[in-house]
C-alpha cells in the first residue's frame, strides 16, 4: 500500500483565494472535493455519481491545478483510464492584505454569476484569441492588478500563462 502524499497548498498572494473559494462555491462542488480528496476517481465515476455538472466541476479544478492525474488500468478494458485526486490535503493562507484589496477579492469570488459574466466576457474580448500581456489587459479595462487577477483566477474560459492572460484550453 503506498502512503499518501501530504501536500500544502500555500496561498501569499490574496488572489489565490478565489480559486479555493469558488472551488467549494456549490453543494455540489463542495461533495465533488470531498470525494476527491477521499480517493482516486476516474471522469466515468464522476459522471455516474454527479452528472455533467461533476464533470464541469473537474475541469474547472483541472483548469485551477487543484487536482492530480494518473492513469489507472481497469479490468475488461484495452486502454488505461485517467483518474483524478484532489492534489492539496492541506491549504495554508500566508498573506496580509489591505482591506480593500482583501474587500475586492472576497467580493469577487462570491459576486453573482450574471454580474460576474459581464466582466468575464469583456475581459475575454479584449484578451482575444492569441492572448495578452496582463498589464496591457489591465490598462485598457481600467482594473487594478488585484482585480483583474481574482476575476481572471475565477474563470472558467480564461487562465494566466507567465506574464500573460489567455483564453483556456483544456488538455486533450
Amino acid at each position: 500500500m503506498a502512503a499518501a502524499i501530504h501536500r500544502i497548498k500555500v496561498i501569499n498572494d490574496v488572489s489565490d483565494l478565489v480559486p479555493i473559494l469558488r472551488a467549494v462555491g456549490t453543494p455540489l462542488r463542495l461533495k465533488v472535493v470531498q470525494r476527491l480528496g477521499e480517493e482516486w476517481l476516474t471522469l466515468e465515476d464522476v459522471e455516474r455519481e454527479f452528472g455533467e455538472e461533476g464533470k464541469q466541476a473537474l475541469a474547472f479544478f483541472e483548469k485551477l491545478r487543484l487536482i492530480d492525474t494518473r492513469w489507472v488500468a481497469r479490468e475488461g478494458r484495452k486502454q488505461p483510464d485517467k483518474s483524478f485526486h484532489f492534489y492539496y490535503s492541506t491549504i495554508n493562507v500566508n498573506t496580509t492584505s489591505p482591506l480593500a484589496e482583501i474587500s475586492e477579492v472576497l467580493a469577487i469570488a462570491t459576486m453573482p454569476p450574471r454580474e460576474y459574466e459581464k466582466l468575464e466576457s469583456r475581459i475575454f474580448g479584449v484578451v482575444g484569441p492569441e492572448g495578452r500581456f496582463f498589464s496591457d489587459v489591465a490598462d485598457e479595462l481600467k482594473m487594478s492588478p488585484t482585480r483583474l487577477k481574482a476575476l481572471v483566477k475565477r474563470s472558467e474560459k480564461l487562465e494566466y500563462r507567465g506574464h500573460r492572460i489567455e483564453r483556456f484550453r483544456a488538455e486533450a
